[in-house]
């Protein structure tokens, strides 16, 4: 299946949703699009990652692609709405200290902003908090949204 990729635009932001797995065979065609994104001048960018199930070595190797052509090209490259598994992989790979990650769209568009309030997504205590034993307070060692 071959990634799908909308495109909008808020408030001088680019949001990509992407759907579908990141892998091997499908990571090429989000990268260029990157690619021509940064060219054209446009390097604020946020990847919303909600209807991602999959991402392979070769789709993380991909993201840090992009994040790192942003990045020099003097924007950045942010991610909203991983899921569970991703964040673990993000996680388990250190990539969480390479990109910033939000669970709102505002605030992802908000980090672009340097007089904005943001609440970043932690990534280390999320996996923390779901490594936790069951408690009255956590049930099932789940993060609660």
């Amino acid at each position: 299946m071959a990634i799908e990729i909308g495109e909008r635009e808020r408030e001088g932001v680019t949001i990509l949703s992407l759907k579908g797995r990141i892998t091997t065979g499908e990571s090429s065609s989000f990268r260029d699009r990157i690619a021509e994104l940064v060219a054209s001048g446009r390097t604020k960018l946020v990847l919303d990652l909600a209807e991602i199930d999959y991402i392979d070595s070769t789709g993380l190797g991909g993201l840090v692609i992009c994040f790192t052509q942003a990045q020099r090209a003097g924007g950045s490259l942010k991610l909203l709405k991983v899921n569970r598994r991703n964040v673990e992989l993000l996680a388990l790979t250190r990539l969480h200290t390479v990109f910033e990650v939000y669970v709102e769209e505002q605030d992802a568009v908000n980090s672009f902003f340097p007089e904005r309030e943001i609440k970043k997504f932690d990534v280390l205590e999320f996996v923390r908090q779901k490594q936790a034993p069951s408690t009255p307070s956590n049930p099932g060692g789940d993060a609660v949204s």
